[in-house]
């Protein structure tokens, strides 16, 4: 092996007599550099995208959201909070509630979901750095930070004294005739806008807990959720730090489970973007092909030689077969490096644009995709070498 090697490195840095040989081998090359450059610099701008998206899809999600199995609320105790205060690998949580309101605004209506929060609640989820009119301030008892979307749909805005939003929900009443269903409604103050994207700009309307403990007639201990800020940990763990009480018929989500839909799509259309760009790579080395079946015809003279020296078929066989993947492996890694360069070059100095617009387009570096590319390079160019010399001495006969 360590001979054939030899052999076929000195064929890999050594031009052929032939000048045609030589630029066959020397568009092989280039082909395998540029399509796995190509499938390099895809992958990461997709996953530059993917970031991108991800930052205004999950910008008011926590790392790990606590949910009943059953049932829409979590009774939180004092000896269960106690015992969340004291996790140290838990930077901040925050038990919320939420619930589906109908909003309305002199003679306008929209439909959002309340969110009550404890005061330190920016801890957890730093929304109030999201405000982009007003402030988040202390939420004082009937105050309230909803998104830009609602407040342009509603036309109010913030700090008017003189008129308030006006926040209704359904309240059962057993007593009342034909089962009907009556509404509360209760005014809140609007101090603050928060924005991040047009779907989340329309969804949450913020209030004090104990506004909308009050405003939905929950107890004090009664809450829909837990939230908590924990980006050291992974789901499991933190179930299992969690106290006993919280482990029985509660689920613990992360972000990925919080944006299911969202991920699985991503998941997908990267699938697609790596299939799409390895058929581009497999039909690039089938200029490798042809470049090992050119350098057999070309080398065939030297074969009685290497007879000669003691060498058998198989090895005669391998030098061509090493060959062909040096030609794969280094167009493979000098491709990376060349879109190694171009993904950096973009992300510290952008000079590609999203059309229309003076935001830079997104490109994000990472190992797994440079190894993916590495991998697929290394396994497709070995399959080709393999296929091209799997009979190489009937194919110089028939050269001859």
């Amino acid at each position: 092996m360590w001979i054939a090697f030899r052999i076929a490195w000195r064929y890999f840095f050594t031009k052929s007599k032939q000048t045609v040989i030589n630029r066959i081998n020397a568009i092989a090359v280039v082909v395998v550099v540029v399509s796995s450059a190509a499938l390099l610099i895809v992958l990461s701008a997709f996953s530059g995208l993917k970031e991108f998206g991800v930052s205004f899809t999950s910008g008011l999600d926590p790392d790990f959201k606590l949910v009943p199995q059953q049932g829409k609320t979590i009774v939180l105790d004092s000896f269960s909070a106690a015992a969340l205060d004291q996790l140290k690998a838990v930077t901040a949580w925050a038990p919320v509630l939420e619930e589906k309101v109908f909003l309305s605004f002199e003679s306008k209506n929209q439909v959002a979901y309340l969110k009550g929060v404890p005061p330190n609640y920016p801890e957890t989820i730093p929304v109030d750095s999201l405000v982009v009119v007003g402030e988040w301030g202390t939420m004082g008892r009937a105050e309230t930070v909803l998104g830009y979307g609602l407040a342009s749909a509603l036309g109010l805005g913030v700090f008017d004294y003189d008129s308030f939003l006006n926040i209704t929900v359904p309240e059962d009443n057993p007593n009342a005739l034909l089962q009907r269903t009556r509404l509360k409604t209760q005014a809140v103050f609007v101090v603050g806008l928060y924005r991040i994207s047009d779907d989340l700009d329309k969804k949450y309307v913020y209030t004090p807990i104990a506004f909308a403990q009050e405003l939905l007639r929950y107890s004090p201990d009664q809450f829909s959720a837990l939230e908590f800020r924990a980006p050291s940990l992974s789901k499991e763990t933190l179930r299992q730090k969690l106290p006993p009480a919280l482990q029985k018929n509660y689920r613990l989500l992360d972000q990925n489970d919080l944006n299911a839909a969202f991920y699985k799509m991503l998941k997908t259309e990267n699938l697609a973007v790596y299939s799409i760009f390895t058929l581009v790579l497999i039909i690039a080395l089938f200029n490798v092909v042809g470049a090992l079946l050119m350098m057999i015809v070309d080398k065939r003279p030297q074969f009685s030689i290497y007879q000669a020296m003691g060498l058998t078929p198989h090895q005669i066989r391998q030098v061509f077969f090493l060959l062909g993947c040096l030609i794969s492996f280094w167009g493979g890694i000098v491709g990376v490096l060349l879109a190694s360069g171009i993904v950096f070059l973009q992300y510290f100095f952008p000079f590609i644009y999203v059309p229309g617009t003076a935001i830079a387009y997104p490109v994000l570096w990472e190992a797994s995709n440079a190894g993916l590319v590495l991998i697929t390079v290394f396994v497709l160019g070995t399959f080709a070498s393999f296929w091209a010399t799997r009979k190489v001495w009937q194919v110089s006969r028939q050269a001859n």
